[in-house]
């Protein structure tokens, strides 16, 4: 009955994505349900940007809150759902504008770089964001004699850091979901699985280097996958992300890093949430103008500054 209930679902929600003139957006580590459905899947910024470029009218996120802040920056003027508003980011919470403000007074003339897990407000008070995929590369630019706050995510940060050689400031933020991956999974997994290369997610803990072949962002973890002639991977991140992977790579193994890698809130949108935002255009993302033009600043000139 449940199948037959979702068959329903799905196709009241496409016919309603043409009546509305709507693209549907998941995250790479949202519940499978809901990637099927999806027009898209990807990362947070890689979605927005890709919806941006679209001709719809309305954008449905499938993600936490912070993600389609995001998209509704990039598309002030469209129309942006999120099917379950209260999914938030644990990470994304843990620093908020009059913190970093406090940050900044205390470091003047830094420069502060932003993970784009981070809210409107705290984007708006930053120089640059950057992405699990570009940070490496925006960090590198930044001139020797500048100083970096590097904002929120010292994990990520510390990475970045390991890899440039950068001293940076770190706000002491944190995803919990990969906090949770330890080195002892990691080495179970390679002992089952000798023949398996280890792609981790930088959100890790910078303790997990020894054992990780590859830091790649989930998009790069998707593409390496995909390019790779190697059979086996163990996966170092969220584990929603090993549906996308293995619909796209049938012929692989792909083994989960943690079993305890799983995020509450990306698993909180279902198919009746993304039917009944559909249905009833509710949960509409809402940004004053003057702080869309504040907080699309730093991810325009993190766009420029990564090509």
């Amino acid at each position: 009955m449940a199948f037959l209930e979702n068959n329903v679902m799905i196709e009241r929600i496409s016919a309603l994505k043409k009546e509305r003139g709507a693209v549907i957006l998941a995250h790479n580590y949202e519940l499978a349900e809901v990637q099927d459905i999806a027009d898209y899947t990807g990362d947070s910024l890689e979605l927005s940007i890709r919806a941006a470029e679209t001709q719809t009218k309305v954008i449905l996120f499938c993600g936490v809150s912070f993600m389609a802040e995001t998209a509704k920056v990039l598309s002030p003027d469209k129309t942006v759902l999120i099917p379950a508003p209260h999914a938030g980011c644990a990470m994304a919470d843990m620093v908020d504008a009059a913190g970093l403000a406090a940050l900044k007074a205390q470091h003047p003339g830094a420069m502060v770089v932003t993970y784009v897990n981070s809210t409107a407000e705290v984007k708006a008070l930053s120089d640059i964001c950057v992405t699990s995929a570009n940070a490496e590369k925006i960090v590198s630019r930044i001139p020797a004699d500048r100083e970096i706050i590097f904002v929120p995510d010292m994990n990520l940060g510390r990475n970045i850091m390991n890899k440039t050689g950068r001293k940076m400031i770190f706000w002491q933020g944190f995803c919990p979901t990969h906090r949770r991956i330890t080195n002892a999974e990691i080495e179970r997994r390679k002992k089952e699985f000798p023949n398996a290369l280890v792609l981790a997610h930088p959100e890790c803990n910078p303790e997990i280097a020894p054992l990780v072949d590859e830091f790649l962002s989930t998009g790069g973890i998707c593409k390496y996958v995909k390019q790779s002639d190697r059979k086996e991977f163990i996966i170092v991140t969220e584990i929603g992300i090993l549906h996308r992977l293995q619909k796209e790579n049938p012929d692989k193994v792909l083994i989960p890093g943690s079993a305890q890698a799983v995020c509450p809130w990306m698993k909180l949108i279902r198919l009746a949430d993304v039917l009944n935002s559909l249905e009833k255009m509710e949960h509409q993302v809402e940004l004053s103008p003057e702080l869309i033009a504040r907080a699309a600043l730093p991810i325009r000139r993190m766009l420029e500054m990564s090509r």
